[in-house]
C-alpha cells in the first residue's frame, strides 16, 4: 500500500508542476499553496518510493534535473513570452517537488553509510 501512496504522490507532483507551468498566470494567487503541496508530496515520495538500491540513482537524477532546471529557466527568460513563463513555472514546480525528496533520500543514504 505504501508503494501506491508514493506512486500517487509522484504522479500528483508532476501534474501539479504542469498546472503551475501551464496556468501560471491563473494560479498566481495560489502558487505558494501549490508549491507547499509539492514540497509535501516530495517528502512523501522520498520517504515511500525510493528504496535503498535506488538511492544513488535517484540522487544523480535529481542533481541532473536541478542543474538542467537552471538552464531551462534561462531559456524561458530568453523566450520572454507566455511559453517562457510556462516553462519557468513548470521547472520551478519540479524543483519544489524534487528537492525535498532529494533531502530525504540523501539522509537515508547517509544513515545507511553510518549504520554499517
Amino acid at each position: 500500500m505504501d508503494e501506491k501512496i508514493g506512486e500517487y504522490a509522484f504522479i500528483l507532483g508532476v501534474v501539479l508542476s504542469l498546472v503551475i507551468g501551464v496556468f501560471s498566470a491563473q494560479v498566481e494567487a495560489y502558487q505558494t499553496l501549490i508549491l507547499g503541496a509539492l514540497a509535501i508530496l516530495g517528502l512523501i515520495v522520498g520517504l515511500m518510493n525510493i528504496t535503498d538500491k535506488e538511492i544513488y540513482n535517484f540522487l544523480i537524477a535529481t542533481i541532473a534535473l536541478l542543474a538542467a532546471a537552471s538552464s531551462v529557466s534561462a531559456l524561458g527568460s530568453i523566450l520572454g513570452t507566455q511559453l517562457g513563463s510556462m516553462i519557468i513555472g513548470f521547472v520551478g514546480g519540479l524543483a519544489a517537488f524534487v528537492s525535498p525528496a532529494a533531502v530525504v533520500v540523501a539522509l537515508k543514504g547517509v544513515y545507511n553509510m553510518a549504520s554499517k
